[in-house]
């Protein structure tokens, strides 16, 4: 698996309004500066987390977003995969977006065999993080929870 750029901004967004979790809504301008985002490709990205149910927003002057279910309840692979699709290294083992492999037999293939156990070992630990564990991270590499954050995942 490797995380596209939109897969990075998606995650640096969303610790960003989990380390404002139970405050007020954050305005897209402050996540932006913090984190260094476009603030249109943020905006494009927000909106598609709002799809996934983690993101709410609130429009106007006053407006901006915040987490739409607690931190404790959104792992990191429902981030990775809504945004991302496969956690696969190839697609043919891949469970959630499998393609059919052009090996000769799938069954005997050794090198599906590794990805399917490489994929497995991501999956394990992206189902097993929470946003809420990656902000108890930001805080323990000495991150502050408000302000500017200059630092990348």
């Amino acid at each position: 698996m490797k995380l596209s750029v939109r897969g990075e901004y998606a995650l640096r967004a969303l610790l960003v309004l989990t380390l404002h979790y139970g405050e007020n809504v954050v305005h897209i301008q402050t996540i932006s500066a913090e984190q260094r985002i476009p603030k249109k490709f943020l905006s494009q990205i927000l909106n598609d987390l709002k799809t996934l149910g983690a993101v709410e927003s609130r429009r106007g002057a006053r407006g901006g977003y915040r987490l739409a279910r607690p931190p404790e309840r959104i792992t990191l692979a429902s981030i990775v995969r809504h945004v991302e699709g496969a956690m696969a290294p190839v697609s043919c083992v891949s469970e959630h977006f499998y393609k059919r492999c052009t090996c000769p037999d799938e069954a005997l293939c050794p090198i599906r065999d590794v990805m399917k156990q490489a994929r497995e070992a991501v999956v394990k630990v992206m189902e097993s993080l929470t946003l809420a564990d990656l902000r108890d991270r930001a805080r323990r590499l000495g991150n502050p929870a408000a302000g500017a954050m200059d630092f990348a995942i």
